[in-house]
């Protein structure tokens, strides 16, 4: 029997939804549950051919799990390894060299030492900073906004330069990356699984969380709708992501990528609507029973993006020109 299993916190809706429409298919020799962790012994084999990861973000102890049941074969979605190194800075460097527009962004150090260090820890960092010439690279309005992280949570709206430094001595030891404030006409957010299915949510961030997603869409040019999924799947090709989120803000015409790490995105049905809840549920659970049939005992089972698979090949990821200048 393999048995695929989903590793959750606090959600109640889309957990059991999947393990429920899993089983409903009965496909021999696979069977879906809760994940049951009890004593991890290092470089035992785990019971588990798939592991759904919602909530290692959260709980250390569960990432240094996933990643000792990666070693004995179990597909983990998303890849720990790859999930422990990202962030968002780097997916938008990457985002530049395949062909995807990104807000113009820079990253800045922690406004205080990180602990048991001190200034001549930083003797390499040049005092002042070069703040005009950040201010006018990124202009203003921008969003000033931690490098990694999630959930909106240490998220500035920045006019000019004295919210930017009376936002900046609030964030302690956080990495923060200040980012050109792209305004738009349309605005998306789109589940992507198994990097090549992809569904387009019309979203506004700009309301209460549980009002985001739009319920009655308008009509979007044809043109734009191609444009967004063709950059979808180019960040999460590159990235390796099976199970994520990506959002796209429209510009004059142009889509711009501006969050598109979200390895445990929302999917809840009382947040996501009905419909997009059992898109996802549906197609969650097909890329687990495929993942449960290709199983191999002690292989290499996690997915890695063209990023990693290209440099580890010899090949780098391929420049490509951008619109910010």
């Amino acid at each position: 029997m393999k048995k695929i299993g989903i590793l959750f916190g606090q959600e109640n809706t889309f957990p059991p939804a999947v393990v429920e429409r899993i089983n409903s298919k009965k496909v021999r020799g696979i069977q879906a549950e809760f994940v049951n962790v009890s004593k991890v012994e290092m470089g035992e084999l785990n019971e588990y051919a798939v592991i759904i990861d919602r909530i290692s973000q959260d709980i250390p102890f569960y990432r240094a799990y996933l990643k000792n049941a990666a070693l004995s074969g179990t597909a983990v979605v998303n890849n720990p390894f790859w999930w422990s190194a990202d962030d968002k800075f780097f997916n938008n460097a990457l985002a530049t060299r395949v062909g995807v527009e990104v807000p113009k962004t820079v990253i800045l150090p922690s406004n205080q030492h990180p602990d048991d260090t001190d200034a001549n820890s930083m003797r390499n960092l040049a005092y002042p900073l070069d703040w005009d010439g950040m201010f006018e690279y990124i202009g203003f309005p921008a969003y000033f906004k931690p490098f990694a992280g999630g959930g909106w949570k240490n998220v500035y709206q920045i006019n000019n330069k004295e919210e930017f430094f009376r936002a900046y001595n609030e964030t302690g030891q956080l990495v923060m990356m200040l980012q050109e404030e792209i305004k738009f006409t349309e605005y998306f957010r789109c589940y992507c699984i198994d990097r090549k299915d992809v569904r387009i949510m019309q979203y506004d961030p700009r309301q209460p969380h549980h009002l985001r997603y739009v319920r009655d869409p308008k009509p979007v040019e044809a043109e734009i709708l191609k444009e967004v999924e063709e950059g979808v799947l180019k960040l999460n090709n590159a990235l390796g992501y099976d199970f994520n989120t990506v959002e796209f803000a429209i510009r004059d015409g142009v889509p711009y990528a501006i969050d598109f790490c979200n390895p445990a995105p929302d999917a809840d049905i009382h947040s996501v609507g009905e419909e997009n809840f059992e898109w996802v549920v549906e197609t969650v659970a097909n890329m687990a029973i495929r993942k449960a049939k290709e199983y191999k005992k002690n292989s290499n089972n996690l997915t890695w993006g063209d990023f990693v698979t290209s440099f580890a090949g010899g090949q780098k990821v391929k420049a490509n020109k951008t619109k910010n200048k």
